[in-house]
């Protein structure tokens, strides 16, 4: 299917006339027939009220349909994640252990949604979201311009 990714991206042009050149002709039967493969397999993949709404619609018609219906949805979605993100603070006195898994889980989230924080914007988020008690380990952490994985982060957090 992917050398018949082009039709998502050009409409099928007009029908060629009857004494266009063969390699015309050829150029326009393939555009349709792979518009009907295309369109077949997206239409299988569609909840059946999304199959009822697209059924009449070609390939093209149908990506930039579903782009305007979902393309709303994923900014919805991605502020409230990076708001979620954003407002991250452990509060004194809490563990750090489930803390800092679910600001990596908003991070994956930013990134499935195809908005990607740098590993260094990521990790001084975690940081600033850390109480005065970490104020020490965050110093040793900067002045010794530490670049570890989320993960690796922490990891040493944990046994600080």
């Amino acid at each position: 299917m992917d050398e018949k990714e082009y039709v998502l991206e050009k409409p099928i042009p007009p029908a060629p006339p009857a004494n266009a050149p063969k390699a015309v002709k050829d150029a326009y039967e393939k555009h349709v027939k792979d518009d009907n493969q295309v369109s077949c397999v997206m239409l299988a993949t569609m909840i059946t009220e999304l199959q009822k709404q697209h059924e009449d619609i070609k390939a093209h018609e149908m990506i930039v349909a579903l782009r305007q219906l979902y393309q709303g949805q994923s900014r919805h979605e991605r502020f409230l994640v990076s708001k979620a993100l954003f407002s991250c603070k452990l509060s004194s006195g809490n563990p750090v252990g489930p803390h800092v898994p679910k600001m990596i889980g908003y991070i994956t989230n930013l990134e499935k949604l195809g908005f990607s924080l740098q590993k260094e914007l990521a990790t001084d988020l975690i940081l600033q979201s850390l109480p005065e008690l970490y104020k020490g380990f965050i110093m040793n952490y900067m002045m010794h311009d530490l670049d570890k994985p989320l993960p690796k982060l922490l990891k040493m957090l944990q046994t600080a």
